[in-house]
């Protein structure tokens, strides 16, 4: 009786309470049968108790160093989110596998009701008894596997930790390469800007100076073109002889007044053809394009429909010369001119 007292003591609540109040029903029972034949059973019973219990201390004892191990990685756990959520989900398996085992211990616990309540079925119940206790060991052995597990995967953890610090380190090197790299950009921008706004200066200048050259050139243009008019006015009277044509009075450079507008006239003045007298309208131009040649159309189209049409140049190309002729435009080059 002693002895079943000392293994009940080393046992837990939910064990214990149950087993004693089956072995008192069975004490009360036995009484009836032979002492040899119980004491038989009783000693098989309490065997397996005893290694139940050697099994649960074993099991707190594993428990026990888990925690130990755990306070030890709690603050390197810490500072590691990710490895914290894989920690998480062992010890979560490392729950579900103690719930299997309370609930094997649950199932042991109603096999030991059943005990008290079919006495006569003993050595079945001790036989289911035997299955979940291996059944415990089994569970206890994948415990201790996922320890195992547990402590590899957290030295991979520690490794992983190291590469990545050693990665970040590289990262740090480069984002400060980087750093430099783009502070020397910015000064080659700065650079580049100074010049683009030197180069921007110098282009206005140079704008400013070709508006001056333009004006320049313009008023050259405007005296070499008058030179050419004032010839023209000139010679044109004894060249035109040579088309049949005979200048009334003087030819002039003037504005026409047409209704309410003035029309510049390089030449202007009248001529007799064949018996009739005309409107002479002449154009000088140190370059001549066809599109120049309608405008002088228009032109004389304003002043007079009929009138003569002559145009002075240096020099006209054929595509010119076919053009003027079928717009019945007598074309003067500068040489016949007289200087």
């Amino acid at each position: 009786m002693r002895k079943v007292e000392e293994i009940l003591k080393d046992l837990p609540e939910n064990i214990r309470r149950p087993i004693s109040e089956a072995f008192v029903a069975f004490r009360d029972d036995i009484i009836l049968k032979e002492i040899g034949e119980v004491k038989q059973e009783i000693n098989r019973v309490w065997k397996a108790i005893d290694e139940l219990a050697s099994i649960q201390k074993r099991t707190e004892q594993i428990l026990q160093r888990l925690v130990e191990e755990h306070e030890k990685l709690k603050e390197e756990v810490r500072k590691l989110t990710e490895a914290q959520m894989r920690m998480e989900q062992q010890v979560q398996k490392l729950a579900e596998a103690q719930t299997k085992t309370e609930q094997q211990v649950q199932k042991l616990t109603e096999a030991q009701m059943r005990m008290e309540q079919q006495v006569q079925k003993l050595m079945e119940a001790q036989t289911k008894t035997e299955q979940q206790v291996q059944k415990l060991t089994e569970a206890q052995a994948r415990t201790e596997q996922q320890l195992q597990k547990l402590a590899e995967d957290h030295e991979k953890l520690r490794e992983e930790v190291r590469r990545l610090a050693e990665a970040q380190t590289k990262t740090e090197q480069r984002v400060q390469k980087l750093a430099e790299e783009l502070e020397k950009l910015r000064e080659e921008v700065r650079k580049l800007v100074e010049a683009q706004i030197e180069t921007e200066r110098r282009l206005q200048k140079l704008i400013k100076e070709h508006d001056k050259t333009r004006e320049n050139l313009a008023g050259l243009s405007h005296t070499v073109g008058h030179l050419l008019e004032d010839r023209a006015i000139k010679s044109l009277p004894k060249i035109l002889k040579k088309y049949g044509i005979e200048v009334v009075g003087e030819l002039s450079r003037d504005y026409i007044r047409v209704g309410t507008e003035y029309v510049e006239v390089n030449i202007y003045g009248k001529a007799i053809k064949d018996g009739k007298e005309y409107i002479l309208v002449g154009e000088v131009k140190t370059r001549v394009s066809t599109k120049a040649i309608d405008e002088f159309i228009e032109k004389c189209d304003i002043i007079s429909k009929d009138a003569i049409k002559v145009f002075v140049s240096y020099i006209f190309p054929p595509h010119i010369k076919e053009y003027a002729k079928e717009k019945q435009i007598i074309l003067i080059p500068s040489y016949q001119l007289e200087l």
